[in-house]
């Protein structure tokens, strides 16, 4: 082998570039190399040459003491897009594998780092683990996927953050273990170490507790397959034996071949259990477990009754007899707690335990439940929310609504995995709504997956090592098909997997959408339903180019204020020349929970000929275009005449997303310009609206 640094390789390579050639000059055979590789590798050296990975090439793996069982690793090798075959000895190996032996000192000190190197006369891959060595192999498996013939290169890799996790939401819609190990090959495939299953929630239960056998009986069954449908007919649960009856759930033994599947996959499975909101159907199996005592009504947990945590704690002993992790998600996202006010049994909880309010009654239940999974060994997770109240002191944060809730729990000494929905949430559409399939809303194109930063500008050393890493999360409302769950997993997942393996200054989206492609196209030959990232349509054109008009700048008067949570640029956010793009969350579509009443003052009296906003309607998250809009025009801001009105044209009903702008052709001289979008008295959800156009 002739390094790059002597002299007579600099001629050759002044001749010859070695770096980005995609052929060897004197054979003109077609290479592959790091640049292959996703997620992008630490470092890595070019040398002169290269390697041919024949069939039948022979394997050794050499172990150092204490090492961990090599048969696991030996079947991955064995189920390498080409053959191979166990050497007698070290010489013959056209691949040897060296796994914490004395000659690890180049190594990075990682469980989960890996020296590969390629030879003209091999490959020696040296790892501490056996978890680098595998990753070396996934590195190896995307090279020769591009071509058998391997230039000479030295790769020296390992993560940046030790969670690089995949969300499953196999409550909403069951999901067999078959396609949860099928997963698992992708996630592997581009070093994804974590898979966090949604094991509960109000759309089914799904897992099997002996204690509560209930919960598999009824919990688990729904008559609806699709979720939408389910949740607009009354939310009823049903017998498993009921015909039609939609659901499922895993048993002892399916989670101990998952986790068999996920231990040779070096992927570590995070069970969830939710409470204590979203816990409908625990009710509706056991309604003595709600405030009220009744079977519908409630999705709450109450906190006043021992029984509750009783029931708990003996679903959690099973849950962590079942499942080896670290850690148990305990979720305590979105709790009502409408019933907490008023029920004797809360309120006397509160009364004893010195309690100020219902948000302190919650984090009382989180460390409750936090204090007994501590006692078993085991950490709690959490969603955001179980920092409402006082955030108990061994949890870790799941940051989902945003990323200032994790940052801050960071910078105060908590652990946090970063999940913010705006970049990681892969249910949100990837590409343009009317070409996509049916969504909960949202836009997260690859590009803005892959823009994302766990660690904020702010963050000194101590506040960056309790940023555990991140994860992409894929809600299942309206993704009933395995199929169609691959579709919104893959290519983000590769994002969400190089921003946790790679380091932030190496990123380059140019480059990674290269690799994304030529990863979607494996996994397609592999039986993946993946995104067209090719044909990718993109942003709203609309919101490309400013709008020029004679409203833009213009003063804009609110009779009915906006929503805090979605203010776009503020007061001057309609008038603005910015047209919104696909997400109501992009920070130009100003969001109203009430009547939009705005006057528009264009400085003067002007001739005005047309008068126009758009809407946008989803009715997944309850964002619906306005009934009507009424449109007046005065000179002088007191005395307002009518200029004419527009009226809804889509129904409320209509899945999808959708926009239409309430344009009125007018002739008038005014100064003053008034907008009044009305809701309808039937759906009283969000009014969104990005900018009102004056010509």
């Amino acid at each position: 082998m002739i390094r790059t640094a002597f002299p007579i390789l600099f001629l050759l390579l002044i001749a010859f570039p070695v770096k980005g050639q995609d052929t060897e000059p004197s054979t003109g055979l077609l290479l592959s190399g790091p640049e292959h590789v996703t997620p992008k590798p630490c470092s890595h050296e070019l040398f002169d040459g290269s390697f041919s990975v024949t069939d039948g090439i022979e394997y050794f793996i050499m172990t150092g003491g204490n090492i961990e069982d090599t048969a696991d690793l030996e079947a991955e090798i064995a189920a390498l897009p080409f053959r191979t075959a166990k050497a007698g000895n070290r010489k013959d190996a056209g691949i040897l594998i060296s796994i914490g032996t004395s000659r690890q000192g180049t190594v990075p000190m990682s469980d989960e780092a890996y020296v590969l190197n390629v030879k003209p006369d091999g490959i020696r891959i040296e790892a501490r683990t056996a978890a680098g060595a595998f990753y070396a192999l996934q590195s190896l498996i995307q090279m020769t996927g591009q071509s058998r013939h391997i230039r000479c290169c030295m790769i020296s890799d390992y993560p940046r953050f030790g969670y690089r996790g995949l969300h499953f939401d196999v409550s909403r819609h069951f999901r067999s273990k078959e396609f949860l190990m099928k997963q698992m090959d992708a996630m592997a495939l581009v070093k994804l170490n974590r898979m966090h299953l949604h094991l509960t929630d109000a759309a089914g239960w799904r897992l099997e507790i002996d204690a509560y056998p209930r919960l598999t009986e009824f919990a688990a069954w729904r008559p609806y397959r699709k979720w939408s449908d389910w949740w607009t007919s009354g939310r009823d649960y049903c017998e498993a034996g009921t015909p039609g009856a939609y659901g499922g759930y895993y048993t002892g033994e399916d989670i101990r071949d998952i986790l068999d599947y996920a231990r040779r996959k070096h992927i570590e499975i995070i069970p969830e259990i939710e409470m204590p909101g979203h816990s409908e159907e625990v009710i509706a199996a056991y309604p003595e477990l709600s405030c009220k005592g009744r079977q519908y009504g409630s999705s709450d947990f109450c906190p006043g009754k021992e029984e509750v945590f009783s029931f708990l704690e003996n679903v959690l002993d099973e849950v962590m007899a079942l499942f080896p992790s670290e850690y148990v998600h305990i979720g305590g996202d979105e709790a009502s707690k409408a019933n907490w006010k008023d029920c004797p049994d809360c309120r006397k909880r509160m009364q004893e335990e010195g309690l100020a309010d219902v948000d302190e009654l919650q984090s009382y239940f989180i460390h409750r439940i936090g204090e007994f999974v501590n006692s078993r060994g085991r950490k709690i997770i959490g969603w955001d929310e179980i920092m409402q109240g006082g955030l108990a002191p061994d949890a870790t944060v799941m940051s989902w609504r945003g990323t200032e809730a994790g940052l801050s729990a960071a910078k105060s000494g908590h652990d946090v995995i970063m999940t913010p929905n705006a970049y990681c949430y892969l249910d949100y559409t990837q590409d343009a709504p009317f070409k996509e399939p049916v969504s909960i809303g949202g836009y997260v194109p690859l590009e803005k997956v892959y823009s994302y930063e766990p660690v904020g500008p702010d963050m000194d050393g101590t506040a960056i090592s309790h940023i555990l890493g991140l994860q992409g999360n894929l809600w299942s409302e309206y993704i009933t098909e395995d199929s169609k769950a691959e579709y919104m997993y893959y290519p983000r997942a590769f994002a969400i997997a190089e921003t946790g393996w790679s380091r932030a200054e190496d990123k380059d989206f140019t480059d990674f959408r290269r690799r994304a492609l030529d990863l979607t196209e494996m996994l397609g030959k592999k039986g993946y339903d993946t995104f067209d990232l090719e044909n990718e349509y993109g942003e709203r054109k609309e919101s490309l180019s400013p709008l020029k008009h004679i409203a833009v700048d213009a003063a804009v008067d609110y009779s009915a204020p906006y929503h805090r949570q979605y203010p776009a640029g503020g007061e001057k956010s309609l008038t603005d020349g910015l047209p919104g793009g696909w997400s109501y969350g992009d920070g130009r579509w100003q969001g109203f929970l009430s009547d939009m009443d705005v006057t528009v003052d264009l400085g003067c009296i002007k001739p005005v000929h047309y008068i126009g906003a758009t809407f946008m309607q989803v009715n997944s998250v309850e964002i619906y275009l306005p009934e009507k809009v009424l449109v007046s025009v005065s000179e002088d801001g007191q005395a307002f005449r009518p200029a004419g009105a527009v009226y809804r044209d889509l129904p409320y009903t209509a899945d999808g997303l959708y926009f239409r702008t309430y344009g009125l052709v007018c002739d008038e001289n005014c100064r003053f310009i008034r907008l009044h979008a009305v809701r309808s008295g039937e759906k009283r959800g969000w009014l969104f609206t990005d900018e009102i156009v004056v010509n």
